[in-house]
């Protein structure tokens, strides 16, 4: 039995996508960068976190049972970029990222019933367009980009923002496949698209 450590729906079709069957854990962790903790690290931290807070929520487990979380960040300047908690925070990011390149760091953590953690991180470059004022309120408005880290979702309204991407695309949307596939096919789990 394979558990998804994540409440995201853009994950779940991601998994459902390459013929993954999986049952939903909600998980909560503090996701408070520590004091000098680099972004690589923050989000390998926080999907290991995910995927061990989930393994604790069930009790039980069988010995081919595996806990998949995923974390995303956006990298700017040297700054994070989370999920905006406003309006004004959501033109504020949109902004920041009109006509340049950031990186999305997407990382995975796989346990199994054992406790044995494999992780992952992506590594992504994305290429905004200039946004005009009208371009960022309107897409701000649409709702879509408030439980998006950075504020835009790639496989939505904001793709006609993205000028140029480097990496994976499925990363950027949550879940980076080609990582992910590797992980389950390293713990023994079987895909059934390959």
């Amino acid at each position: 039995m394979l558990y998804l450590a994540s409440s995201s729906p853009r994950r779940a079709e991601l998994l459902t996508q390459i013929g993954v069957e999986f049952t939903t854990l909600k998980v909560d962790v503090d996701e408070t960068p520590l004091p000098g903790e680099q972004i690589a690290d923050l989000v390998i931290r926080l999907s290991r976190q995910k995927a061990l807070t989930g393994r604790q929520q069930l009790s039980g487990l069988q010995a081919d049972d595996l806990i998949l979380a995923a974390d995303t960040l956006i990298h700017l300047d040297g700054r994070m970029l989370g999920k905006p908690d406003s309006y004004s925070d959501c033109c504020s990011m949109l902004q920041q990222l009109s006509g340049r390149r950031h990186q999305v760091l997407t990382a995975i953590a796989l346990i199994d019933a054992a406790g044995k953690v494999r992780d992952r991180c992506s590594h992504n470059e994305i290429t905004f367009k200039p946004l005009s004022a009208q371009e960022i309120e309107r897409y701000c408005h649409s709702g879509e980009p408030m439980d998006k880290a950075g504020a835009y979702a790639i496989q939505g309204k904001a793709a006609i923002f993205i000028r140029q991407l480097e990496g994976s695309y499925s990363s950027v949307m949550g879940l980076p496949l080609f990582d992910t596939a590797e992980l389950l096919q390293q713990a023994g789990y079987k895909l059934s698209q390959v």
